[in-house]
């Protein structure tokens, strides 16, 4: 199958809170629903999946003066444009696609801290009742990254049909999970094909939004679904983010100096010296490292990317800044 965008009817999920470093994730979905002109049709109560303490309700001034609470529901969105697929001509019997807009769906909305299997249940009535033939699932974790550099993106597949499509692999992550994980494998279960879509966030700014990484999850988006996502305001916003990083540094010797290693590890990374001949005589040099079956392991001979989270997997909460960074 040649590579392109996912075809089908597909649906766009987030959830904001511990897979939503810096508002990345619940902001790109929110502005692919506007993009795309999405329509709120259904939703998911809270009352028996959320923690309010976690996920406390909004109150709000109406436009007629009243107060009003907004309760953390998950929220499904629909198309209200007709599709963009159109036919060829009458005796070729095919279809081909001007864009994916008119079969995106979305859902954003609190992540679920209870009652997952029962949570699955109506998010899976919810796809199955929009015929749903591919989900993509997006989140945004911390990691060890630097700010200064292009948000790191990764996006992997349980299904073959996608990992084809999209050329991407399947994890293989094996341990304590998160919800994206338990509806991913439910999907599949269901016959739904999964994909699952992550920005690397610099830890040591976790407490703000980060549009730089919005960004980047939106250019991957318009990738995978062959849809058009205006950025707005967000290049503006991603250069201001920065630039208040950057005045912060300066005025911490410290964390200049940890970033500055952080910028250095991701520069050796995708560096030309990166590849071919030095990554044989990397890998050679790593075997020889080991120790034979009857040593058992050694400790600190495990290769790490500089870029990758302390947790295999994005949705298992280890992700922790090295021994040597400053505290934030």
């Amino acid at each position: 199958m040649a590579r392109g965008p996912i075809e089908g009817r597909i649906m766009v999920v987030a959830f904001e809170g511990w897979t939503d470093a810096g508002d990345a994730a619940s902001s790109a979905v929110r502005r692919l629903i506007e993009a795309c002109e999405l329509e709120a049709f259904d939703e998911i109560e809270p009352d028996e999946y959320v923690d309010f303490a976690l996920h406390r309700p909004v109150i709000r001034t109406l436009d007629d003066g009243t107060r009003a609470l907004q309760w953390p529901a998950t929220i499904a969105y629909a198309p209200t444009r007709p599709s963009g697929r159109t036919s060829l001509a009458d005796d070729a019997g095919l279809d081909v696609s001007t864009g994916n807009e008119g079969e995106l769906f979305a859902v954003v909305g609190a992540e679920p801290s209870r009652n997952w299997t029962a949570f699955a249940a109506e998010f899976l009535e919810i796809a199955r009742g929009c015929e749903i033939d591919a989900i993509v699932f997006v989140g945004a974790m911390l990691a060890d990254v630097p700010h200064s550099r292009p948000i790191s993106t990764a996006v992997s597949s349980d299904s073959r049909v996608l990992q084809s499509r999209l050329g991407v692999l399947q994890s293989e992550y094996e341990g304590p999970t998160g919800i994206m994980s338990v509806l991913s494998l439910l999907a599949q279960e269901a016959g739904i094909e999964t994909a699952s879509l992550w920005a690397s966030v610099p830890h040591y700014v976790h407490n703000a939004p980060a549009p730089k990484a919005v960004i980047a999850l939106l250019d991957r988006l318009s990738e995978m679904l062959d849809v058009t996502i205006p950025l707005g305001d967000l290049p503006e916003q991603a250069g201001e983010w920065e630039r208040g990083i950057d005045e912060i540094t300066e005025r911490d010797d410290d964390m200049r100096a940890y970033i500055g290693k952080l910028e250095e590890q991701r520069d050796a990374v995708e560096s030309p010296e990166a590849s071919g001949e030095a990554l044989a005589h990397e890998f050679e040099r790593f075997l020889r490292s080991q120790p034979s079956p009857r040593q058992g392991p050694v400790r600190g001979t495990e290769p790490q990317r500089p870029d990758a989270p302390r947790g295999e997997d994005p949705e298992e909460p280890g992700e922790q800044p090295e021994d040597d960074a400053p505290p934030v």
